[in-house]
């Protein structure tokens, strides 16, 4: 096929012609687009993408030149004269991710798009006219936009279309054959596996299952009948809502020939989970963890699946992906290949936004629109999941109007009292010393608390015998042994007095007879309780939570979620009544103000330039400050960098070594290497020299040559 113009070569000595590439990657391209209706314009964009590789000049590339080649502006100039803007931005960023728009005044060198064009227009591209001759560009409608955001939200996807689609066509001719990808069984099949898994629950054996059934029931009644849109699903802790969201999901995507189920979820311990649950009833083959704790290395022969996990990380090619808020979200305003590829798949499919009331607040109104985006122009179905119900409404109405959220699961539903485990208290302001006190008269107790520096001297001021501490300054396997021992005096009945940081709210799986909270937000001090008679198997009146306020004013960082919650308490009493939680949320809103729901300003960018998708995907960082890891070489650790050192850079390496890392913010990592005590490496990360500065009970001390102590 063609006239010799090549694409690609192989090590084998094989070749691709660029028509045999264009027209491989054209069908893809707008198979995929067909699921958002956009089947032609992916056509276009596939066969448009690499038409500067008719270039004498790449030919040449192609066979050891030097010279580097733009090969992709001519195919998006080809776009742009048949008016196609999105397909002219997607083939233009198909390798160096999707540009500026820029002005009309652009300068040719400049990288936007306006540059680009005009460079093009100007007649600075190498000739690349014998495409004309093989092939011929089809004709393509284009969707009506009513703004400026949806336009660049469509062409963000129909790039992740064509990257996905040029990665695949190149990677099976470089392999030969097609690889082994995505996979696993029919929606229809999970369906009967998850009715498998559930069957022995009914008929229920108590008066708790039987409120979780009926919860079950009614979400595996409403996946049928209701038809795809926006659901909201809030069931109180305890109350059954992973495998409830799994089956309405899976019954959802049956009755509507969905594709795919997708859960967001903020921390990486509750991914871990619910992960896990999802593989014990679906099986490993059906189900994607994709966050930055999993790697999969593709040559690792003990595990033979990983290289099909590791393909299906690139572009979520799998019936069940489980993922982080920061992956999906920062994907969504992105405009790398890497992180766009996948975006497509997001098309018909349920999206399960699990614990939604942790969605970033200073993004709020970007991700809103995004999740309105999927649901209005894409097929998908999207869930908002937890026992605290944001106040969003307002939000969702501004960018999705014609389609207010239904409550999958109404409160007459369910008897709401049988969920209550917990007997709240509220105390006035604590000393440190009096909250230890308090503590040292329980025999089992849990306290969590607004900063490391107040969890430090809490635990300091309690007897040794049965106490711990937990904070992100022990690295993970120190953390996972502490919680082990954790678990196992709370299972045997010895003596067991917590001091943590709020990272163990984070769905951690643990069960005290009485819990102290710091004033906090609301869905924080809920977050806590949840860790108070988990198991339901103590009287609500025998299980406390504490609410006391600390000795000294909250951070600023929980400064209005703090006030927030007082105003509810003020107001409503129990902080678990859906009266309390609904003003939490209106409150917090308030008092953040509509400025600070967008605070980068990113729909405001959006509106007024022409397609910014890199000032956006700049603006949109939702851990917006960077951290460096310093690894800590005790225990195993020490031989893991020890491996480092000797200069091996192995995926299973540094999987490994996570769980010996500890993330800092940057003037903390200065300050201990300017003391001396990092041997940094060349990835700028870095290895604890001082090993004194390592607490066996509370972690990495932030103290640099015996200064002061930073506290974050």
């Amino acid at each position: 096929m063609g006239t010799g113009y090549l694409a690609h070569l192989a090590q084998d000595g094989r070749s691709q012609t660029v028509a045999e590439h264009l027209k491989g990657t054209a069908d893809l391209c707008a198979a995929f687009a067909d699921s958002f209706g956009a089947e032609e314009q992916g056509r276009l964009a596939g066969l448009a993408h690499d038409l500067g590789k008719y270039s004498d000049a790449f030919q040449r590339r192609l066979q050891g030149s030097a010279k580097r080649v733009d090969h992709a502006t001519a195919g998006a100039a080809e776009c742009c004269k048949r008016g196609q803007i999105c397909a002219a931005f997607a083939v233009a960023g198909h390798h160096g991710g999707l540009p500026d728009g820029g002005g009309k005044g652009d300068h040719q060198d400049e990288p936007t798009f306006c540059g680009r064009m005009r460079k093009a227009a100007l007649g600075k591209l190498e000739p690349c006219e014998a495409w004309q001759g093989e092939l011929k560009l089809p004709s393509a409608s284009l969707p009506a936009f009513s703004n400026p955001p949806e336009e660049m939200f469509f062409t963000r996807m129909l790039y992740s279309c064509l990257v996905d689609a040029d990665f695949l066509d190149t990677e099976t001719f470089m392999a030969g054959v097609e690889q082994e990808r995505g996979g696993g069984n029919r929606m229809e099949d999970l369906e009967k596996k998850l009715q498998s898994h559930i069957s022995g629950w009914f008929p229920p054996q108590n008066e708790l299952n039987r409120e979780r059934c009926a919860v079950l029931r009614r979400c595996l009644d409403q996946g049928a009948a209701q038809e795809p849109g926006l659901f909201t699903l809030t069931i109180p802790t305890g109350g059954g809502k992973t495998v409830a969201s799994l089956a309405f999901a899976l019954r959802h995507a049956c009755t509507h020939g969905l594709r795919r189920v997708i859960y967001v979820i903020p921390y990486t311990s509750i991914i871990e989970q619910n992960a896990q649950v999802f593989r014990d009833i679906l099986g490993d083959n059906n189900v994607l963890e994709h966050h930055s704790g999993v790697l999969y290395d593709i040559e690792d022969e003990a595990r033979p699946d990983n290289a099909r996990l590791a393909r299906a990380t690139e572009n979520w090619d799998m019936p069940v992906v489980v993922t982080t808020a920061v992956q999906f979200f920062e994907s969504l305003f992105g405009r790398r290949s890497s992180q766009c590829r996948k975006l497509h798949n997001l098309a018909q499919s349920v999206i399960i936004f699990d614990e939604a009331q942790m969605l970033p607040i200073p993004y709020l109104r970007p991700c809103v629109f995004a999740i309105a985006q999927l649901v209005k122009g894409y097929g998908t179905s999207a869930v908002l999941c937890t026992a605290t119900q944001p106040a969003l409404d307002g939000i969702f109405k501004e960018f999705l109007p014609e389609r207010p959220p239904v409550e999958l699961c109404p409160p007459e539903v369910f008897y709401r009292e049988v969920f209550q485990r917990v007997t709240f208290r509220r105390e006035g302001r604590l000393s440190r010393e009096a909250v230890a006190e308090q503590l040292s008269q329980q025999k089992q107790a849990l306290c969590i608390v607004n900063s490391r520096k107040s969890a430090q001297r809490i635990y300091g001021l309690l007897d040794k015998d049965g106490a711990f501490h937990l904070s992100t300054l022990m690295y993970p396997a120190h953390r996972k042994a502490a919680l082990e021992q954790i678990r196992t005096r709370l299972k045997d009945g010895l003596p067991c007095r917590v001091v943590s940081t709020s990272l163990i709210e984070a769905g951690v799986d643990v069960d005290f007879p009485a819990v102290f909270r710091e004033e906090a937000g609301l869905d924080s001090i809920l977050q806590a309780a949840g860790r108070c008679n988990r198991e339901g198997k103590r009287p609500a009146g025998e299980s406390v939570v504490t609410i006391f306020q600390g000795e000294t004013p909250p951070p600023s960082l929980f400064e209005i979620p703090v006030a927030a919650g007082r105003q509810a308490l003020n107001l409503c009493g129990r902080p678990d009544s859906p009266e309390a939680i609904r003003r939490y949320f209106q409150e917090l809103l308030d008092l953040k103000g509509p400025r600070a729901l967008d605070q980068k300003d990113i729909l405001t960018v959006m509106e007024r330039d022409f397609m910014p998708f890199r000032n956006v995907a700049e603006r949109f960082r939702l851990i917006d400050s960077e951290t460096k890891t310093v690894y800590i070489p005790l225990g195993e650790g020490a031989e893991l960098v020890r491996r480092l050192r000797s200069g091996e850079r192995s995926r299973p390496l540094f999987r490994a070594l996570g769980q010996y890392g500890v993330s800092i913010y940057p003037q903390h990592f200065e300050a201990l290497n300017l003391a001396g005590d990092l041997d940094v490496l060349e990835d700028g990360s870095a290895v604890l020299a001082n090993l004194a500065l390592y607490d066996g009970d509370m972690g990495l001390s932030l103290a640099a040559d015996a200064g002061k102590f930073l506290s974050i």
